[in-house]
């Protein structure tokens, strides 16, 4: 069976030479100095105090970046928020992110941003390079998106921050073991540290940003999209498949016999951030083999095998899943081929939870 290729080699060559491509319509936005703007409805910003640096904007969330002797320099996208509402009244956060990530010293990639009243600034902290922040005592360990964190919280002395310089709390989550990609449940670590005794405000920053301290690299941030959702306590959820995140070598999305996602290899998969309050649903896939051999997609929450839903020929069908038990708030849902034989490939339409 032919397999398509998707063609990713292009972005990134360009993204590690720094250089836009000649098939865009527009040239690349490249930013040298100090700079602050919205582009493609994310905020963006980049920072330094001195050295030099260089922020290309992608489409979207995504961006590359490249510093050499700086002293401190942050490189971001992300959403800012009038500053009158606490999380749990904007909804629930998470970021899907992908990067290419090569520091050469003291470095930091992480979900950051600010609160206020009281004023935070905040990371969660995915890698980094030779020095593990924040070089302080853990409050504590919590588990977030499969991963251990250590929590810590340190105080910033009249220090540049978004109020100008004062004095003001930083809180950490970071990271055990290294990533350069996956799902970010921010507001997991924002119950997390509250349930630790510390303050959450109302927030002004979430984005995910590339941080340099007296030292030189460059990143390429070829997936960062922040998703925003209400808490849902009813939940009878419809989603269609391509407005999940593709990933695998040939996965990609269709439009017959239905708009939708196709997968034709092990290992390709579409996903998503959904927030549960409640821990045990029925989950039906619609979809369809592409012939008279029987297609496969297992269910993945939480990184846990929960089913496999079948689809016998290629007429569009539901399949459910009924009585899974699984993980409540923030929880990663995947749709994922792990049996196949070469002989079929699956399409997906949409996902119902209820």
């Amino acid at each position: 069976m032919k397999k398509r290729l998707r063609g990713m080699l292009l972005s990134v060559l360009m993204c590690a030479m720094f250089m836009s491509s000649v098939l865009e319509v527009q040239a690349a936005q490249i930013l040298y100095d100090n700079e602050i703007g919205i582009q493609d409805e994310y905020n963006y910003e980049l920072w330094k105090d001195y050295g030099t640096t260089s922020m290309t904007l992608n489409s979207g969330g995504t961006f590359c970046c490249q510093w050499n002797d700086i002293g401190n320099a942050l490189f971001r996208k992300g959403k800012k928020f009038e500053p009158s509402e606490t999380y749990q009244q904007i909804g629930n956060i998470s970021i899907d992110f992908g990067c290419n990530y090569q520091p050469d010293g003291n470095s930091y990639l992480c979900a950051y941003g600010w609160c206020v009243d009281p004023l935070v600034e905040y990371y969660i902290v995915e890698s980094w390079g030779t020095w593990r922040p924040p070089g302080a005592e853990a409050k504590g360990t919590i588990t977030v998106d499969g991963g251990t964190y250590d929590v810590y919280e340190t105080t910033r002395v009249d220090k540049p921050s978004i109020q100008g310089v004062v004095t003001f709390k930083q809180y950490w989550s970071v990271r055990t073991e290294r990533r350069t990609s996956g799902i970010i449940s921010v507001t997991e670590h924002f119950k997390a540290w509250e349930r630790m005794g510390m303050q959450m405000g109302k927030l002004y920053e979430t984005a995910l940003n590339i941080e340099g301290y007296q030292s030189s690299g460059w990143a390429d941030v070829y997936q960062n999209t922040i998703r925003i959702s209400d808490y849902d306590e009813n939940m009878n959820t419809v989603v269609e498949c391509e407005n999940m995140n593709i990933c695998g070598n040939y996965a990609g999305r269709i439009e017959a016999p239905f708009n939708g996602v196709g997968l034709y290899a092990n290992g390709d998969c579409c996903r998503y951030t959904q927030y549960f309050t409640d821990n045990r649903h029925c989950f039906t896939l619609r979809g369809c083999s592409n012939n008279s051999y029987m297609a496969e997609v297992d269910l993945l929450i939480g990184g846990e095998y929960k089913g496999t839903f079948y689809f016998g020929d290629a007429y569009p069908a539901e399949y459910m899943i009924q009585d899974i038990y699984h993980g409540t708030g923030s929880q990663v849902i995947e749709l994922k081929v792990t049996s196949d034989n070469g002989l079929w490939d699956v399409f997906m339409d949409y996902l119902q939870i209820s």
